[in-house]
């Protein structure tokens, strides 16, 4: 279960990020409920998470996927630019989190 808390507060996180971007600096009012609602379940969530696993693994796996889900997101729904370093930086991203998993959670 801890394993899917995880997954949701990464979700969550993610979510809300693109809102953050469609919030044009909180000036519309639903994207800017959603990064704050979105926030704050990642965070409720990431608490969980932190009950059974450790501090340092937790926040390396949730931040990381996190930031290549968003990197991904950008190419996929704002065009930016995926050239051979950024792709090349994401599969570092991936092979970091891999290894932490391999290192233990707790």
């Amino acid at each position: 279960m801890t394993a899917i808390y995880l997954a949701l507060a990464i979700a969550s996180e993610v979510i809300a990020t693109l809102a953050l971007k469609s919030s044009e600096g909180f000036s519309k009012p639903l994207p800017a409920a959603i990064v704050v609602v979105g926030y704050g379940i990642s965070f409720f969530l990431l608490a969980l998470v932190l009950k059974h696993f450790s501090v340092g693994t937790t926040y390396a796996i949730w931040s990381a996927v996190g930031t290549a889900a968003i990197a991904l997101a950008g190419i996929a729904l704002y065009g930016e630019t995926a050239n051979v370093l950024k792709i090349a930086s994401l599969g570092l991203i991936i092979l970091g989190v891999v290894g932490l998993n391999a290192a233990g959670t707790h």
